[in-house]
């Protein structure tokens, strides 16, 4: 009987040893598994640690850099803002000189409408008239000379009449600015 218990015995510790190790290939495997998943561990804390710096400034120090980038800045925001007035009052005073010349330009277009109507006119009465004289072609020619003088010069008066206007409009903008 004491070889049997022994025989059981050993069987139970072979069982036992056998499990044991088992349970160590299974332990090792673990460990095994862990060193792989946190050996770039080192690395990743190098990587994601952040550095921040943080300078503290004192207000003084603070307000005299502000002061001092506004006076090297100051001069040339105003130089621009004078420089961008100039240029808005220069084309509102084109737009008014050409408003002033299209008005006189649709003017003449209407006198002269009305001029080529009158001529047209005179022309038909001067046929059914007959009783006037016929112009020789030199009568014509200065004829047509003095007709066209005559439109130059009221062409001419008349973009001084506007101009007139233009400067008392420039003056007056001038005298409320």
């Amino acid at each position: 009987m004491a070889t049997s218990t022994s025989t059981a015995n050993l069987a139970t510790y072979a069982d036992c040893v056998t499990s044991l190790r088992s349970s160590l290939k299974f332990l090792d495997s673990s460990v095994q598994t862990l060193d792989n998943g946190v050996s770039d561990f080192p690395r990743l804390v190098k990587v994601l640690k952040s550095v921040r710096h943080y300078e503290l400034i004192p207000q003084p120090t603070l307000a005299a850099a502000e002061a001092s980038l506004r006076d090297d800045i100051g001069p040339y925001i105003a130089l621009l803002l004078a420089r961008a007035d100039s240029q808005i009052e220069r084309q509102e005073r084109r737009i008014e000189t050409l408003k002033a010349r299209a008005e006189l330009q649709q003017g003449r277009l209407a006198r002269s409408d009305d001029g080529a109507a009158d001529a047209h006119r005179h022309k038909r009465s001067r046929q059914h008239g007959g009783g006037e004289r016929r112009l020789t072609p030199e009568e014509k020619l200065r004829a047509r000379a003095v007709r066209q003088r005559k439109e130059a010069l009221r062409y001419g008066v008349e973009r001084l009449e506007l101009e007139v206007l233009q400067k008392e409009r420039e003056l007056r903008k001038r005298l409320e600015g």
